[in-house]
């Protein structure tokens, strides 16, 4: 089994050898797996657990102080299951394998994803906030109105990529402060191959200061993760972009096309950037078992492990 991991494509984080660590655990968690899926499941499973990471535990707040989580998962014969907007999921990859496996859907959102995540035993109802995340959100001073006044809070804080915009990715946090960059290190991923079958899966707590609800690239076909015959694709960055671009299934052409993955990766960062101006980071595996990575962020930590016969 091979597995490559990552922890999110972001600004430099304060304690890379203490997450470096916790990637390593997570890949190796995932490579004693005998299935693909498992493999994936487990990796992401681990990093959703530790709040160093913008996934399940320690996932960036909305603008109505709520955390919500989102999760994608496909395997190589193009199973798919995705979840989104789920407050108090802290395994959102274990809801999106329930969506796949479970129902004949491909998406389910908000509060009818956790009320299944419940029918099927899997823990609702989590605290997700970390001490870091609760002080970072305590600091912003953020508005008590709805909609309106959340959206002219954020307007000019969240890292926006819109027309006016062009493109321009400034890290998802508020001007001028390095502390909520510092938290948006987007979401953590695995891909997984065991000699035979393909699988990926992307777990998120979403971009600080989103507006309450927004939902990102990483419960998307096609953007936050995509996995084929050829290819296991896993994709951290700006959201936003990431979708209008569908950088993952962007990576997994490449590789049909005979690049590696290595090769896959590179082309559909660079292709990505050029349309975009946006930061992002791509991790991929291909079916001859070779694997990639790229990002064009101040960071991407990643760590592989593999497990022979």
């Amino acid at each position: 089994m091979h597995v490559l991991v990552h922890g999110g494509a972001g600004s430099i984080p304060d304690d890379p050898e203490v997450r470096q660590a916790v990637l390593e655990r997570a890949a190796t968690a995932g490579a004693e797996r005998s299935a693909t899926v498992d493999a994936v499941v487990e990796a992401v499973t681990v990093l959703e657990s530790d709040p160093r990471f913008n996934a399940g535990v320690g996932s960036a707040v909305q603008s109505d102080g709520e955390i919500r989580t989102d999760a994608g998962l496909m395997t190589d014969d193009r199973s798919v299951g995705a979840a989104c907007s789920m407050p108090g999921v802290e395994h959102a990859v274990g809801v999106a394998r329930l969506v796949m496996e479970e129902t004949p859907h491909g998406l389910l959102s908000g509060d009818h994803a956790v009320a299944l995540a419940d029918a099927f035993g899997i823990e609702t109802g989590v605290d997700l906030w970390s001490d870091r995340t609760r002080k970072k959100w305590a600091d912003l001073e953020a508005p008590s109105g709805g909609p309106n006044a959340q959206l002219e809070w954020i307007r000019e804080r969240y890292g926006r990529s819109d027309p006016g915009g062009r493109g321009r990715d400034d890290g998802g946090g508020e001007t001028g402060s390095e502390s909520v960059r510092d938290l948006d290190h987007d979401t953590v991923g695995a891909v997984a191959f065991d000699g035979d079958a393909l699988a990926a899966a992307t777990s998120t707590g979403g971009r600080w200061l989103a507006l309450a609800g927004r939902v990102g690239d990483v419960p998307q076909v096609g953007a936050g993760f995509y996995c084929s015959p050829a290819a296991a694709v896993s994709a951290t960055g700006a959201g936003e972009d990431i979708a209008r671009v569908t950088l993952s299934r962007r990576t997994a052409r490449h590789i049909e096309r005979g690049c590696t993955a290595d090769e896959a990766t590179a082309r559909a960062l660079e292709e990505f950037a050029d349309c975009t101006g946006s930061t992002a980071g791509i991790i991929a595996i291909d079916a001859r078992g070779t694997l990639g990575s790229a990002y064009n962020s101040a960071e991407m930590q990643t760590a592989r492990a593999v497990r022979r016969p």
